[in-house]
């Protein structure tokens, strides 16, 4: 491999890093959410399933890439899915279905389960919306001609894999991070579950952007002006989300 290929391989591959980086945090995020209410010890067995579920549905996927990207179903359901988690919290939020009775002992172990499910399923819509944009980062370096698996380059698909697999890492450390932090400030679940619905907006456009719809332009979830978008609403989601719940946190601890 020439100098100059190997740096522009050298560069995708830290750009995808940090793209899997924020996109495991948002993974995180969710995973630290649903499994808030369990009791601690549950926690941590909840969150490991959830790691579980988060590698093997990436790596699934990044098998399976070239059948993903072309079915814009799985992208809409993966898209529906985010949807009805934020608008669903929202509505339970709003509404006062939060001061609901606490749960009986007895029914904590099918609820265990239930939020086992929830993350895993959350986790296919994450590694539907991880792998699909390390492919697109990928397919954009020149082919090395070493091996072909599922008609992508093998240099691009090592490109692909060294991402996802340290995104999982990163993954593995951010969940219980994440936990203690919402813990420590309860407000910031407005904005994890808001951040969760603007991921499935941004699947939302990648299918109605799929050459089988045509319903957005096919070169619109590619452009400058959508990605600009997309992570300045993230990042003021986040940061909006943080300085709010610290005040909140500042005035509960002053009032006491």
């Amino acid at each position: 491999m020439e100098l100059s290929m190997m740096l522009e391989y050298l560069w995708v591959l830290v750009v995808l890093v940090g793209l899997e980086g924020i996109l495991a945090a948002d993974n995180a995020v969710v995973m630290a959410v649903m499994v808030k209410h369990l009791p601690k010890d549950k926690q941590r067995k909840a969150l490991f399933y959830g790691l579980f579920g988060a590698f093997l549905f990436r790596f699934t996927a990044l098998f399976l890439i070239t059948f993903l990207v072309n079915v814009w179903q799985v992208q809409a359901i993966g898209a529906a899915y985010l949807l009805f988690l934020a608008v669903h919290y929202l509505l339970k939020k709003y509404t006062g279905a939060e001061n609901e009775k606490k749960i009986k002992e007895e029914s904590k172990s099918r609820s265990f389960w239930f939020t086992v499910f929830k993350v895993e399923v959350a986790d296919i819509a994450f590694a539907i919306d991880s792998m699909l944009a390390a492919v697109v980062l990928a397919v954009t370096l020149k082919p090395t001609g070493w091996f072909q698996i599922g008609g992508i380059d093998g240099g691009q698909f090592l490109v692909m894999l060294l991402g996802g697999l340290i995104g999982v890492i990163i993954m593995r450390f951010a969940a219980n991070s994440f936990v203690s932090l919402l813990s420590k400030y309860p407000g910031l679940e407005t904005s994890a579950f808001l951040i969760v619905g603007w991921v499935g907006v941004k699947l939302a456009v990648l299918t109605l952007s799929h050459q089988k719809l045509g319903i957005l332009n096919p070169h619109f979830p590619e452009s400058f002006e959508w990605k600009l978008t997309f992570w300045i609403v993230l990042i003021l989601i986040a940061v909006s989300g943080y300085v709010t719940s610290k005040k909140k946190a500042v005035l509960q601890s002053s009032s006491k």
